[in-house]
């Protein structure tokens, strides 16, 4: 086991500079020393200016000089590092527990942070993998322009499901589509952000542990997606028949079981093939968290629509004479239920989340159900809307996904639960936290830059399949840009602030930030796609508007479905 060693005078002097004796400062780093010769490897973090911790080795990550704290902070995080890890309170009951034997992390503010630890921790600080900019793009680019695939897929699904008969009667699934894949995306990125912390952290080693961590994950995400199915599908019910002004019991039924069934098996599918990922990249010595999390939030947006679609178009072809197998559906899930909560309870990497995990789904929930009353509305207004609307959405949730899940990971490796690192603060300057400045930053540009080409591309080809010909223009490229932007930017900011906010007040991010950014996503990508289409209908340049030929007769472009009333075409999508 290699120890780390440092320039005691030096970190006294900045001791001396802090406001500590010397008396003080030599008391913490001699019973530091003796620790070591006694081969115990605490997790320590000790901050200095100048100071070159380590043997070389270039695994740790280098942060910049702090911006906040003094340095007996960080000397207070010393010695409460010192304690071992009970790997109760680090990773909301998905990290592994143990202690941090062989795991000693030094973390300089202002030099470099070389040595350190052994190959990963159990539950404590790990090694900090430095990547190359390229490397981070790279990896990053991969899946996200696969989810940009899926994301035009879902938007041009949808684009032509919205002329079946079940979504012409039952207005109400434009408002359950949005919260449904708000849900979905939550429960799998959070699984995929888990997952990833511990692939990082050096937990997912052992077969028998993997086995027990990834079926107690997926419990618990089937627990969670079959509550918050019905609770979102009794939101879209009082919201429709609010804005309709009637109540039909069967719409609800139909409502109540397409919800639940799209929910739990999507996630339970895709939770496999997101497991698949994260531990085929950490084999392959690649993050998981610049891989998981963007196919986690789009492949699975054209399997929810497919899912949501073809549910609800068979039960409402027989649901005047078969009303009961809503019945049937909605039951067998609620019988399933007390199963998959016993597997949760017997397993101790998903037992906390069980009671703390509801609030930030539950509230995300209904973000993205103001997403919902958005989409509903635009739909009767804006021609070609849901096209886009998935992809502003879905490439938001991806990017600030990777965001989060990164720097969820930096702080399981450099910090202590409950104690923001001093290269970061919560509101840092808006430039310091996007381009330049923390240690995230370069994440952040990359991904905005990322943005632009991703969704230049993304909506000529969706144009081009949804109209059979491209009819964008400039005015709504330079508006699409705009809103896409504001929206990336925000996001990410949003996720430093919330994510430093959550580790300070003890709450792990990994289970609790992604649903609020994601369903946030949805929000401000809806409302903000909303004005660029109003804005653009009022220069007089509306998407797929109609057109004067110069014989003077008004045509429509053309589609590449038939646009039909309640009747045209059957329910599963004859187009």
């Amino acid at each position: 086991m290699h120890v780390s060693t440092f320039s005691c005078p030096a970190v006294v002097s900045e001791c001396a500079a802090a406001g500590l004796t010397d008396d003080l400062a030599r008391r913490d780093i001699r019973s530091i020393d003796a620790m070591r010769h006694a081969r115990v490897a605490p997790a320590v973090t000790v901050a200095t200016s100048q100071v070159q911790c380590g043997d070389g080795n270039d695994k740790l990550s280098v942060l910049p000089a702090s911006t906040t704290g003094s340095l007996s902070s960080i000397i207070t995080t010393s010695v409460a590092s010192s304690e071992p890890d009970r790997g109760d309170h680090r990773d909301g009951g998905v990290g592994g527990g143990g202690d941090d034997d062989d795991n000693n992390v030094v973390a300089t503010s202002g030099g470099k942070c070389l040595g350190g630890g052994g190959p990963g921790g159990h539950g404590g600080l790990g090694e900090i993998k430095q990547e190359k900019w390229w490397e981070t793009t790279l990896q990053i680019s991969i899946p996200f322009f696969i989810a940009g695939i899926g994301t035009i897929g879902a938007g041009i699904i949808l684009g032509r499901v919205e002329h079946w008969k079940v979504f012409a009667h039952v207005t109400e699934l434009f408002i359950l589509v949005p919260a449904l894949l708000g849900l979905k995306g939550n429960l799998d990125m959070c699984l995929a952000s888990r997952l990833s912390t511990q692939a990082n952290l050096g937990n997912m080693t052992g077969y028998r542990e993997i086995v027990h961590m990834i079926v107690g994950n997926i419990a618990l995400v089937q627990v969670q997606a079959t509550v918050a199915a019905f609770i979102v599908s009794v939101f879209a019910i009082g919201v429709g028949a609010a804005m309709n002004g009637r109540f039909l019991f069967d719409h609800a039924m139909l409502l109540t079981a397409s919800s639940m069934f799209t929910a739990t098996s999507s996630c339970f599918v895709l939770d496999f093939v997101l497991v698949a990922v994260i531990l085929l990249s950490n084999k392959l010595k690649m993050n998981p968290d610049n891989l998981a999390t963007p196919l986690a939030a789009s492949i699975g947006d054209v399997v929810s629509i497919s899912l949501l679609s073809f549910i609800a178009s068979l039960l409402f072809e027989h649901l005047d004479t078969h009303l009961w197998i809503t019945f049937v559906v909605v039951t067998c899930y609620f019988i399933l239920l007390p199963f998959w909560v016993f597997l949760v309870i017997r397993n101790k990497y998903t037992r906390p989340v069980l009671t703390t995990g509801w609030v930030p789904v539950l509230s995300a929930l209904f973000i993205s159900g103001l997403g919902g009353l958005v989409l509903d509305t635009a739909v009767g207004i804006f021609n070609g809307f849901v096209v886009f609307q998935p992809i502003i959405n879905g490439i938001g949730g991806n990017l600030v996904s990777v965001q989060a899940s990164k720097i969820s990971t930096m702080l399981h490796q450099s910090s202590i639960f409950g104690i923001v690192p001093p290269h970061a603060k919560i509101f840092e300057a808006p430039w310091k936290a996007l381009f330049k400045g923390v240690p995230y930053a370069k994440t952040a540009r990359i991904l905005i830059l990322m943005s632009i080409p991703g969704q230049v591309l993304f909506i000529y080809v969706a144009d081009y399949i949804h109209m059979s010909e491209s009819t964008i223009g400039a005015p709504f490229v330079l508006s699409y840009l705009l809103v896409s932007l504001i929206q990336i930017m925000l996001l990410l900011y949003i996720a430093h602030v919330i994510i430093h906010a959550m580790w300070k007040w003890k709450i792990d991010p990994d289970n609790s930030a992604i649903p609020y950014l994601t369903a946030l996503g949805d929000l401000l990508g809806s409302s903000l796609l909303a004005l660029a289409f109003l804005f653009i209908q009022s220069i007089g340049h509306p998407y797929g508007g109609p057109m004067v030929d110069p014989a003077g007769v008004t045509a429509m472009p053309n589609s590449s479905f038939i646009a039909a009333d309640g009747d045209a075409g059957n329910n599963f999508g004859i187009y």
